[in-house]
């Protein structure tokens, strides 16, 4: 029972998608570089598989439990492979296994709640929940299969059928995922789609897609929403962010350095909830910039198949660019490197652990998301300056407030213009919450009963009373 599309199309000679290892910057695999005229045969299953799927409630939750167990069991094989891919540190990539088996299991075991509206009328008015159809998932190369089951487990739960897609720059994990999947769910309930553009823009417009789900930038978050207006298909689009970490007065840097750090750097900086921007009061600046560069001047940096290496590479060529062009032109505004600044030597696509001081908040690595192991740290004077900066920019993913008086940080992050704020520390999310940006950082609402209900429409049956 594949999950993936096949490699090759009858009288179609098979186009191939490169593969790179992004700690050696050579090609290491490659996978199908579908056409988008293929997805009209793969929706049109997707569709017929739907009908049964959504019929039986029961035997989905037996078959997302089934699917849990199995990624659990290949979780070796998909560790290395996803590592080897996208670049993070082996232990990084198995915790993304067992955070994808664990969104399964949790989507499992929710169901949505039929509801009575009791008006005054003499009729029973009930509120039903319907799945939507085919759903279309297009996801990122940070968090492949996490960010992948994030879209699949609430939308297959709900009784949808998906189509997913992931970047080229990392499909081969996804398709063996799409394997392990196989051997739980049923038929062309969920098919693994790989290839270039424009193959994600008609996944997107599909008519016979009803939710498109989409994880990446803001350009192409807007060209999504544009392509599923066609149609009129429901959009989630979650579209990064530029997270602030706002140091109170009272902070206490040598107990919270660790953590901030990691909030920023963890995989190597590619979160789009990391720390991206960090905002200390004036008489502590200083001790700040010494306490991270420190950390990133000693961190273990190598492939992330090494079993020593903390932080892995970039994962790809065009993104390095990015880190390193925002980086230099961060320099010659007149930044300083308190670490790094620079690619490292050798094979690869590595960048040093870099902390920036006396950043201009105009440059790029602070008004933009940079996504990569770069953090500048800026000083404050006044509070109220802090918090007008930390919400100065077109994003509002999440925030954080760092200090040892808990309720005055709890008022502070309050005023933060973001969908998450976290106290002492950042980017930690459970399965139960609902997640979600303001402004540039997406539409819509994932995870948690908010993420399953995304996934269905509501139906509305009336009935008299009996006499």
């Amino acid at each position: 029972m594949p999950t993936s599309e096949p490699d090759r199309v009858p009288g179609r000679r098979a186009a191939r998608l490169a593969v790179v290892d992004p700690a050696t910057g050579e090609t290491f695999g490659e996978a199908p570089d579908q056409q988008p005229d293929e997805l009209d045969a793969v929706v049109d299953r997707a569709h017929r598989a739907w009908h049964g799927w959504r019929a039986d409630p029961v035997a989905r939750t037996t078959a997302l439990r089934a699917a849990a167990d199995a990624v659990e069991t290949a979780g070796d094989d998909l560790a290395r492979l996803l590592t080897r891919e996208q670049g993070k540190p082996l232990a990084e990539s198995y915790a993304e296994i067992a955070r994808t088996a664990a969104r399964l299991r949790y989507f499992a075991d929710l169901a949505p709640r039929t509801r009575r509206i009791t008006d005054g009328r003499p009729m029973h008015s009930e509120i039903r929940w319907r799945p939507l159809g085919p759903v279309a998932a297009i996801v990122p190369w940070n968090f492949p299969l996490q960010l992948a089951a994030a879209k699949f487990a609430p939308a297959l739960a709900a009784g949808n059928t998906m189509v997913l897609k992931p970047s080229p720059f990392t499909p081969l994990a996804t398709r063996l995922l799409g394997s392990v999947l196989a051997t739980a769910l049923p038929e062309d309930v969920l098919t693994v789609v790989t290839g270039r553009e424009p193959l994600g823009a008609r996944l997107a417009s599909h008519p016979g897609i009803r939710h498109v789900t989409f994880t990446g930038s803001v350009p192409t978050g807007r060209a999504v929403a544009e392509a599923a207006a066609a149609s009129l298909a429901r959009v989630t689009l979650e579209l990064g962010g530029n997270d602030a970490a706002v140091l109170l007065d009272d902070v206490e840097v040598d107990r919270i350095a660790d953590r901030l750090f990691w909030a920023a750097f963890r995989n190597c900086g590619q979160v789009c909830m990391a720390v991206k921007r960090v905002y200390a009061p004036a008489r502590l600046h200083a001790e700040v910039v010494e306490a991270l560069a420190q950390r990133a001047k000693t961190v273990a940096v190598g492939p992330g198949l090494n079993a020593e290496t903390r932080l892995g590479p970039v994962n790809n060529a065009p993104q390095l660019a990015r880190v390193e062009q925002v980086t230099k032109q961060a320099l010659a505004d007149g930044a300083r490197a308190a670490a790094g600044g620079h690619r490292l030597d050798g094979p690869g696509y590595f960048f040093a652990p870099t902390i920036l001081t006396d950043v201009p908040p105009s440059s790029p690595v602070v008004a933009e998301e940079q996504f990569g192991p770069v953090l500048p740290v800026l000083p404050y004077r006044r509070l109220d300056e802090a918090v007008a900066a930390a919400n100065g920019t077109g994003f509002g993913l999440g925030g954080s407030v760092w200090g040892t008086d808990l309720d005055r940080a709890e008022a502070v992050a309050d005023r933060l213009e973001c969908g998450t704020a976290w106290i002492n520390h950042h980017a930690e999310l459970s399965l139960a919450q609902p997640f979600a940006g303001v402004k540039n950082s997406g539409v819509g609402v994932a995870g948690g009963l908010w993420g399953l209900y995304g996934n269905l429409r509501p139906f509305v049956v009336h009935r008299p009373q009996e006499a």
